[in-house]
């Protein structure tokens, strides 16, 4: 079957083209990518169901990807705890090669169709919890292998590709293939495949996060104040929200710790 991801690009001569006509085209491809993902947004919603349900019951998200995919996994599960206060270990990436793929490519670590299934086992992943395979392509063995066991084990998976009819998308409960066409540089899938992925990763993390009562109104009230722009903006809200000075703000941050703990602790006192 071809891949879309693989066609040609519909430019020639890149090297050929000016710095403008280079970043002016490659924006051009770039705008074509939310329109794309509006097409699916029926199966974001589904997947998304499926993870708040798992993850009220106390279940885990799992990400698992190669290269650029699995890193753009990291990278979602990795901002989880300082945006929105979750606990670590709650929402985990896994990409394949291990740790060390994160910043340098690991050689055929993909094309090992088990190593997907032994990478989660040391999670100890089971039935509470739920997968979500990345792959432009849609035909990784290394997550193909992850996905089917999973489901072997009576685990909901759900997978993002970038190409129709995937094979990833055969072992998965709720397969979302968004389908952004042809690549500027024929075949490199860090363009706008991996736009699509991070896009489609934020929409389903922040709306899983929205529905597990991580926000309040707009607000990450649960954001870890892991550093002096973040205390900063805690204090902003506070200020906003309970109409006091600054100094009161921060006095209250510093004591309760978290946006959510000194707003609930002002409106009991009140």
């Amino acid at each position: 079957m071809n891949k879309i991801t693989e066609s040609d690009s519909n430019y020639n001569h890149l090297e050929k083209m000016s710095v403008k006509d280079l970043l002016t085209n490659i924006n051009k491809e770039d705008k074509t990518v939310p329109d794309a993902i509006e097409k699916v947004i029926p199966q974001i919603e589904s997947l998304v169901n499926a993870i708040v349900k798992k993850m009220k019951k106390g279940g885990r998200l799992f990400y698992i990807g190669a290269g650029t995919s699995g890193r753009l996994g990291i990278v979602d599960a990795s901002e989880i705890p300082p945006t929105f206060g979750m606990e670590h270990g709650k929402v985990i990436g896994i990409i394949a090669g291990g740790d060390s793929a994160i910043r340098k490519a690991v050689e055929f670590a993909e094309d090992d169709e088990k190593q997907g299934w032994k990478d989660l086992q040391a999670f100890k992943i089971n039935k509470k919890d739920i997968l979500i395979g990345v792959a432009a392509s849609g035909s990784t063995p290394y997550i193909i292998g992850a996905l089917r066991d999973c489901r072997k084990h009576d685990i909901i998976t759900g997978t993002i590709a970038c190409n129709k009819k995937t094979k990833i998308s055969k072992h998965s409960d709720y397969p979302i293939e968004v389908i952004v066409g042809p690549e500027f540089v024929t075949g490199s899938t860090r363009m706008k495949a991996g736009t699509a992925q991070k896009l489609v990763l934020n929409m389903i993390s922040t709306s899983v996060m929205i529905q597990l009562g991580r926000i309040k109104g707009n607000k990450m009230v649960d954001m870890q104040l892991s550093n002096n722009k973040l205390i900063k903006r805690g204090t902003k809200m506070l200020m906003k929200g309970l109409e006091i000075n600054e100094s009161e703000a921060a006095k209250l941050l510093k004591k309760y710790g978290s946006v959510r703990k000194a707003m609930e602790a002002r409106n009991k006192v009140k």
